[in-house]
């Protein structure tokens, strides 16, 4: 077995025995593999050992994996995308997990009907208010919500959020907590369902998966350290 492959079956246990303690079934919950600045040959070992989901940050970059990679995989955009990219990124990704503004939804609502696509999103909150990060307040998003629920072209999936980095895993678990509870009271105001919640990566996902996350997106501790972009 391969060190990534090993790496690969470490993390699902931890994910499953994460989802355990939550109480949570262990199908609640799905690992995103974080594969942005690794090699195809990485990612193909990963899909060797049944790793199907990949999340990758740059259009360009993804576009030679999924090319050159098996069909049955699934790809999810992670990274902020600029709207030129739009028309580029759509066929290559199941779901756009970094929608940040209602400029880019509309982007994507406008060539996806162009291309004849239902695109699968979710909206980045900026849970931790960290200037650093991309990402809707929870104020405009509760605001914009209503306006993006009528763009016919976009699936609005749940919520994502990329925390403050804190070296203590407990330290991100505030903005996990707020993102939970802010698309409870989305689901609640908007009458809609929004099932997923995307937050969680390496060195925190067992704090994200106790307060929600369905989706939790790690690579590091899969693929080790980058490599150079």
């Amino acid at each position: 077995m391969s060190a990534i492959a090993e790496r690969l079956q470490t993390v699902l246990a931890q994910v499953a025995a994460a989802a355990e303690r939550a109480g949570r079934a262990l199908e609640a919950v799905r690992l995103v593999a974080v594969s942005k600045n690794h090699s195809v040959e990485a990612v193909a070992e990963a899909a060797a050992a049944g790793q199907v989901l990949f999340g990758e940050n740059r259009v360009q970059e993804a576009a030679g994996k999924v090319s050159a990679l098996p069909d049955h995989l699934d790809w999810h955009l992670i990274g902020h995308l600029q709207t030129n990219k739009v028309r580029k990124a759509l066929p290559l990704f199941r779901m756009i997990e970094s929608v940040d503004s209602a400029e880019l939804a509309q982007a994507i609502d406008r060539i996806a009907e162009e291309l004849g696509l239902i695109v699968p999103v979710l909206l980045q909150v900026n849970a931790a208010d960290d200037p650093a990060k991309h990402g809707f307040t929870a104020e405009s998003v509760r605001e914009t919500l209503p306006r993006l629920l009528r763009l016919p072209r976009l699936q609005i999936r749940g919520l994502m959020t990329i925390p403050a980095f804190t070296e203590d895993a407990e330290g991100a678990r505030p903005a996990f907590t707020r993102l939970r509870e802010l698309r409870d009271a989305l689901e609640q105001e908007q009458g809609i369902r929004l099932p997923e919640l995307s937050m969680g990566m390496s060195h925190d996902f067992p704090v994200a998966i106790a307060e929600g996350a369905t989706l939790v997106r790690v690579g590091t501790a899969i693929f080790g350290e980058r490599e150079k972009a």
